[in-house]
């Protein structure tokens, strides 16, 4: 899917638009440049002739040029870039168009007078629809005003999945997806010595284009038995246009040692994206289904904040927050010989709904307390409480219309909730070259959830569930910083983090049976989940020039869980080591030397797969390495070269019994940067890469070489 016609036209005429105020200023500076060079030539010729007609004595005085104070700048740039491979996956990887260019970077300052100041940046790259203008005008001692319009561009791939048992790999439509996402803003604001500051803004953002989904298409796979023959590996994408508007405003003032900050902030947002499947294309019930979401909401919060200094060893401060939340949504689901079939053109399915309207509302009250108490000269306490008090409603209808008898279904739902959190935190610097800290947070909250979804057409009741829960967290941390000697530090760091989810259900219509489709969410009873992690780092200056820095991360996390009708057991352990290293040399003036080195070593164990083999343990292993260098070839050029290789070998094909999960990717790339100083004005800039990518999960579909070469030239005034 491509950009609407109404998006194509606001993305030309804001092109237009910005080419035309960077041209105008361009050729105002050219102008300028122009009037400025004969008056020089000129002066520079009475300079010769005072020269000449002085004495000898004169004559031998050093006549030192002022340096030239050149704020100002201006810098093209153009490149491209040639892909053998998959062009879709390069873009995505390395958010790269095939062909750029334009004006990457653009600042314009100058004094106005009576204190103000006048700012502006912008960029404008085509074929990256990444383009950016900010204005500012600004005076200290009154006030401000800033505009600007932010666009860019994120590239997707749109590919699917790859099964090995048959080498089955479909791209169904033209996998190079894209969405812009874009902003325009306006800030305002008084600043009046001795009154309060006031600001006032507005946004209006949006988000149009195409990505890849995560859902994917079932297909048919020949020589497995019926009902363990299909695979989802067939691509979907989504469609998006969402836009959204936001106002703030916002008072601070002080009182003495008391600071108050008054706030309001209004959004209003529609979201009308589509989720786009192929079922079994090619094959029996082959059918194109589109998922349409709408969603209108506006929110309302208020927040205020107020810091008082109460004494010499104590700071007070409290906050907080309202917000109202309303939405409205509707919706439909259809299955077609097309995408959003028409009438004629629709399939029947069971899973088709239609005329789907409903909406929620939410309000949420959130408070806090903080205070920093000096107890000595080196020891701070901070002790804090936040409550937070949230409910919601929500209510939706929606019909059958591929079911003979077309029944209507309606579903409500509300939920609340109650959570109060504490936390302490301790400081010490007493002890020469320490730093000690210690932190503690704990939460306790509460809350109830109903379901109801009925038949409407026949009167009966499909669910209904009644759910108190009660949830709490503790988080323990300690840590440490020590400076032993000048060159080299220490730091450290442990936390223990328990959380406990306890469920009641009051009231459900379903069965936990193992033949029951409708277990979750009542099907937990408690869950209990445990975390370490302790971080270890220490950096080496052994000489000036000269740095070394590893650090190492241990992370455990386990969940007990308690289901219906049996005991507690362990339902996963997650492990994850990280081990880094850095070095940073400068073995003389003119060249630096830079490289980074990590591994990952990352588990995650369920008790899924003791009893089936279509879920695997959970494995994230991978390699980052980058080195770099830079040498300065004479005071004017300056040559930068950087590698950079990813590996991660994780794959495992299981594809007889699911689908094929886990990383098997690598990748390698090399830039090389060539810059020269022209002039006191002129800079310009030559660069390459080399990147090439190989995935075995794709069955390396997905593989790409590629060469990009592209040219920066900078003009300072």
């Amino acid at each position: 899917m491509k950009p609407t016609t109404s998006h194509r036209r606001r993305i030309r005429n804001f092109t237009r638009t910005t080419c035309a105020l960077l041209g105008g200023v361009l050729a105002g500076w050219v102008g300028w440049a122009q009037d400025e060079e004969p008056v020089a030539a000129a002066a520079e010729e009475e300079t010769d002739v005072a020269l000449e007609e002085t004495d000898a004595e004169a004559t031998d005085e050093i006549v030192e040029e002022e340096p030239l104070n050149l704020v100002n700048w201006v810098e093209f740039g153009a490149g491209g870039t040639f892909v053998d491979g998959s062009r879709a996956e390069y873009q995505r990887r390395r958010q790269t168009p095939e062909v750029f260019g334009g004006v990457t970077d653009f600042h314009y300052e100058r004094e106005l007078g009576k204190g103000w100041t006048l700012g502006l940046d912008g960029r404008g790259l085509f074929d990256d629809q990444d383009y950016a203008v900010d204005l500012d005008l600004t005076r200290l001692d009154r006030g401000y005003v800033r505009t600007g319009y932010h666009q860019f561009r994120t590239w997707y791939n749109g590919a699917g999945g790859y099964l090995p048992l048959d080498g089955s790999w479909y791209e169904l439509y033209d996998t190079e997806l894209y969405t812009d996402r874009g902003e325009f803003w306006f800030e305002g604001g008084l600043t009046l010595p001795d009154l309060p500051e006031f600001a006032v803004t507005y946004r209006h953002q949006f988000r149009d284009g195409t990505k890849n989904s995560t859902s994917w298409g079932p297909v048919g796979v020949t020589g497995l038995p019926p009902g363990a023959d299909q695979r989802g590996i067939v691509p979907g994408f989504l469609g998006l246009d969402e836009v959204r508007d936001i106002f703030t405003a916002d008072v601070k003032h002080r009182f003495g040692e008391t600071s108050i900050d008054l706030g309001i902030r209004y959004e209003a947002g529609k979201i009308d994206d589509t989720r786009n499947m192929r079922w079994s294309p090619g094959q029996p019930g082959d059918a194109h289904v589109t998922q349409r979401d709408t969603v209108d909401d506006d929110l309302f919060n208020v927040h205020s904040v107020v810091e008082s200094r109460l004494s010499e060893k104590a700071v007070l401060t409290v906050g907080y927050a309202y917000t109202d939340l309303n939405t409205d949504h509707s919706g439909y689901r259809v299955y077609g010989v097309a995408y959003d079939p028409d009438l004629g053109q629709r399939l029947p399915n069971p899973s088709t709904y239609g005329n789907l309207a409903g909406g929620s509302l939410s309000s949420q009250h959130t408070g806090s307390v903080n205070v920093l108490l000096t107890l000595a000269e080196k020891l701070l306490l901070i002790p804090s409480v936040r409550i937070e008090q949230q409910d919601l409603s929500s209510q939706s209808f929606y019909n059958q219309p591929a079911d003979r008898l077309s029944p209507a279904y309606g579903a409500n739902s509300d939920r609340g909730f109650l959570e109060l959190s504490e936390n302490l935190e301790l400081r010490y610097t007493g002890l020469a070259n320490w730093v000690l800290y210690a932190r503690g947070n704990w939460m306790q909250g509460s809350g109830d959830l109903q379901e109801d979804w009925n038949n409407l057409t026949t009167g009966s009741n499909v669910i209904r569930r009644d759910t108190d829960d009660t949830r709490s967290t503790q988080k323990y941390s300690a840590g440490a910083n020590w400076y032993p000697w000048r060159a080299v530090s220490f730091s450290g760091q442990y936390y223990h983090k328990i959380r406990d989810n306890d469920y009641d259900h009051r009231l459900d219509s379903t069965s936990n049976s193992a033949s029951s489709p409708l277990r979750y969410p009542a099907f937990l009873n408690a869950q209990h989940f445990d975390t370490d992690d302790v971080n270890f780092r220490v950096t080496v200056r052994p000489r000036s020039n000269l740095s070394l820095m590893g650090r190492y991360d241990f992370q455990l996390t386990t969940i007990e869980s308690r289901p219906d009708q049996l005991a507690n057991l362990q339902t996963s352990d997650t492990t994850s080591h990280v081990v880094s290293g850095a070095v940073s040399w400068v073995p003389f003036s003119r060249v630096y030397l830079m490289a980074n080195v990590s591994y990952v070593w990352d588990r995650t164990d369920t008790r899924a797969d003791d009893f089936t083999a279509t879920v695997a343990d959970a494995r994230n292993d991978y390699w980052t390495t980058t080195f770099g260098i830079g040498y300065a070839l004479d005071e004017k050029t300056d040559l930068q070269a950087q590698y950079v290789h990813y590996l991660a070998d994780n794959y495992v094909d299981d594809s007889s019994v699911t689908v094929p999960y886990g990383a098997g990717f690598q990748e390698h790339g090399v830039t090389v940067g060539l810059t020269r100083q022209l002039n006191a004005r002129t800079r310009l800039g030559l660069n390459y890469g080399y990147f090439n990518n190989s995935d075995e999960m794709s069955g390396n579909h997905l593989d790409y070489e590629a060469h990009l070469v592209y040219s920066t030239l900078q003009y300072r005034f």
